[in-house]
This record gives structure tokens, C-alpha cells and sequence, in this order.
């Protein structure tokens, strides 16, 4: 139920159009690993799973397994899939809940290996290959040929992760990549799935696809990459009321420190969020919303729970009024992309940040 004015509506038929048409885009010999880590990009992971893996994602990605448990739980049959690494503590745990692991050393996969044989079953993993990213991976192939020799492991695939820097510096990555592909293949070791390309990578160099993608922020309708190829569509939107209206003298000023005064007969709106909903705190004094079609420049300090916003130019302006806060770009609305810009970050890091707290509206 929702139980105030500030929500988050989530289009799940933006979001299955832009698996259909990356889908379409990659061919049948492409598969697609969804990336839904934080909180599916703050779409909420488990409310969109279901639509991701309709609309045909062969595996559903986070970055940790405590991500990955919640998800286990509500779908005991989805397939899923940790980036980052796991303690070793936790490797039973996430083998008996059959969720697939990043291995990049030699003491993880025994330890994985005597936790399949103790349980009877083969824990299944993807090798991280270290091409230049120098983050998670290795390199050494006598350590990847001993993993690969395991009996109660089933290594599944094998990746690495885009620097993107520029297209020479990832061709030189994708090329130590398929080199350690090569020598392993060449010991006899088949690799199901073989991936490096991301959301940016994935549309613009259609020769690093190789039989898996990873998408993150393109399945949102972010698009990154210069190519027109693919046209995503925004899923997110954000939107609030307006709680009170006051008129103020030339002179008045607004929230902490005073910081914006009114240089004119004003109108003023509190909306009731802030940066304890994910919303940047930078943007107070440099965003707007967008009420009755026109742009309201956010004024004063940004709080943690309200805002105030100059409505003097909206005309008939009142108490209850719709104010979109992200919008599509377009009917004058504030894009991720603009507030990101605004905001000095990159659009991942905005949608990461909406907080648990504003309600999220799932629509067909």
C-alpha cells in the first residue's frame, strides 16, 4: 500500500522491450546475462526478475551473494549469478542454493570442490580472467589449468571486464582475453559461456560478443553507447505533491542557511523529498521538477526529506499538484542523464542511490 506522495513507477513493459530489442539486436547465438545488482539499479531486483527472465535473460547477475539470497528465495528456479567475489565462509551457502560464483583463485575453487564432494553435488562457477582491468581475475594459466582439473567443480564459463578506455585499449583486453580462452580450450576444456561485453560494449563492438553479454544499465533504458543501433526506453520515472504553497517578499529566504533569497514576489512549493530518498543533494539550487508542464528550479539547501521548489511561473498552481521529478526528457521533465550531468556522476550512480523509502509502482 502507498502510504505517501513520493513514488517510483517502473514500467515492466519498458524494461521487456529493451531485453526484446537487445535480444534481437545480439541474435540467437548471443546469450544474455541481465544485471539487476543494487536493487536492480533501484527498479527493485525482485520485482523485475520475473519480467527480465520472461523476455528471455539466461541468467540473472548481482554483485554480491547477499543480493543473490533474496532472490533465491523468492524464485527457487532462476538461475543466478554473483560478479563479485564471495568470502569463503559463505561458498556452502551459495552452492547448496545452486548459485553460480565468480572464481579467480586456486583456494576457492578447492575449497568450492570439497564442499561439491562433501554434498554430492558440483558447485557451478565462471573463471575471471585478468585482461587490464586489474580489479578482480587472473592470469596465470597454470592456476586456471588447476581449478579447470577439479572433479567437483563445474566451471561453466569464463570473463573478463571492459577498462573502456577507447577501442584500442579494450581490443588489446579482448585479445589477452581470447588468448587465455584459446590456451585453455586448446588443453581440451570446453567454456559454455565466454563474455566480456557490457551494456556500453555489447552495442558498440558487435565482434566482442562472443556467445554472452552482460547488460546492466541499458535493460533500464540508459544508454551509454554511441551507437543508434538500439533505442532503449527509460523504465523509471519520479514523481511527488506539492504539500504547501507560500508566497514571499523580495528579501525572504528559503530552508538551512538561508542560502536562496527572493528576488521578486514569489511562490513557493514544499514537495516532500530529498536526498534521504536518493535524490543528489547538489541538485538543490541547480535541478527542477516539472509541474503542470513547466520547469520549477529546485531552491535553497536540499534536505534530507523535503525540498522547495519556485512555482511563480505556474499558472493556477496548487496544494496536491503533480511534480515530476524524473521524467523521460521530454514534456520538459528532468532525464537521469540531464540530473547526472547536473550532478557532476554518471546515471548508474542516481538510479543505485533511490533509497528504499519512496514506494515503487510496478505497471504492464
Amino acid at each position: 500500500m502507498m502510504h505517501g506522495d513520493t513514488l517510483i513507477r517502473i514500467s515492466l513493459n519498458a524494461l521487456g522491450q529493451n531485453m526484446d530489442m537487445l535480444r534481437q539486436l545480439m541474435g540467437p547465438e548471443v546469450a544474455v546475462m541481465a544485471v539487476i545488482k543494487a536493487n536492480g539499479y533501484g527498479h527493485g531486483a525482485t520485482e523485475i526478475a520475473p519480467t527480465l527472465l520472461q523476455h528471455g535473460a539466461c541468467y540473472l547477475a548481482v554483485a554480491r551473494l547477499e543480493e543473490a539470497l533474496p532472490l533465491r528465495k523468492a524464485y527457487p528456479d532462476a538461475p543466478l549469478f554473483v560478479l563479485g567475489h564471495t568470502p569463503d565462509r559463505l561458498l556452502e551457502c551459495a552452492a547448496l542454493n545452486r548459485i553460480t560464483l565468480t572464481v579467480f583463485s586456486v583456494h576457492q575453487a578447492t575449497l568450492l570442490n570439497a564442499i561439491g564432494e562433501k554434498n554430492g553435488i558440483r558447485p557451478t562457477v565462471h573463471l575471471k580472467a585478468e585482461t587490464g582491468f586489474n580489479r578482480l581475475g587472473t592470469d596465470d594459466l597454470e592456476e586456471m589449468k588447476s581449478i579447470l582439473r577439479l572433479p567437483h567443480l563445474y566451471v561453466e564459463g569464463i570473463y573478463s571486464h571492459l577498462a573502456l578506455k577507447d577501442r584500442p585499449s579494450d581490443e588489446l583486453q579482448l585479445n589477452r582475453f581470447l588468448s587465455i580462452v584459446d590456451a585453455l580450450e586448446n588443453e581440451g576444456h570446453f567454456f559454455r559461456h565466454k563474455h566480456i561485453a557490457d551494456s556500453i560494449s555489447c552495442v558498440d563492438y558487435p565482434d566482442f560478443r562472443l556467445n554472452m553479454v552482460r547488460p546492466g544499465a541499458l535493460l533500464y533504458g540508459m544508454k551509454g553507447f554511441e551507437s543508434d543501433a538500439l533505442s532503449p526506453i527509460p523504465a523509471l520515472s519520479m514523481e511527488t505533491r506539492i504539500t504547501r504553497l507560500r508566497r514571499l517578499a523580495p528579501g525572504e529566504g528559503v530552508g538551512y542557511d538561508l542560502s536562496w533569497q527572493a528576488q521578486r514576489p514569489s511562490v513557493i512549493a514544499t514537495l516532500p523529498f530529498g536526498y534521504g530518498d536518493g535524490y543528489p543533494r547538489t541538485l538543490g539550487g541547480s535541478g527542477y521538477v516539472t509541474i503542470r508542464g513547466i520547469k520549477c528550479p529546485l531552491v535553497g539547501v536540499m534536505c534530507m526529506d523535503q525540498c522547495v521548489a519556485d512555482v511563480t511561473e505556474v499558472p493556477g498552481v496548487q496544494v496536491g499538484d503533480l511534480a515530476i521529478i524524473y521524467g523521460d526528457g521530454t514534456r520538459n521533465t528532468l532525464s537521469i542523464q540531464e540530473a547526472a550531468s547536473l550532478a557532476g556522476t554518471n546515471k548508474n550512480e542516481l538510479l543505485c542511490r533511490l533509497s528504499e523509502r519512496p514506494f515503487r509502482l510496478y505497471e504492464e
